[in-house]
């Protein structure tokens, strides 16, 4: 499994969550098959969310959606985000 990696600060969560959601339909058309987020426990405001995708061409081509920058912007998500692609190593459960 691939997945888009995605860390940046938002104005507002409560505001930035339902253009997210919204942007489902986008992740969903390059394969995108869920994704989960996390808050810092010091800053709700930053952000971590990690998008879950079936191909690794799939995922580049979410991340280079000409949407995105849009979307990131009516979210009010300030400055520019740190993106990683990985590919799933191992993942465990305790």
């Amino acid at each position: 499994m691939v997945k888009v990696i995605v860390q940046h600060r938002v104005a507002d969560y409560d505001r930035w969550l339902p253009v997210f959601t919204e942007h489902e339909a986008v992740r969903r058309t390059h394969g995108a098959t869920g994704h989960s987020i996390s808050r810092d426990v010091s800053d709700p405001n930053s952000v971590v969310i990690v998008n879950e995708f079936a191909t690794l061409e799939g995922a580049r081509a979410f991340s280079q959606d000409p949407s995105l920058p849009e979307a990131m912007a009516a979210g009010g998500v300030d400055g520019a985000p740190q993106v990683w692609i990985a590919n799933e190593a191992e993942t465990r459960a305790y």
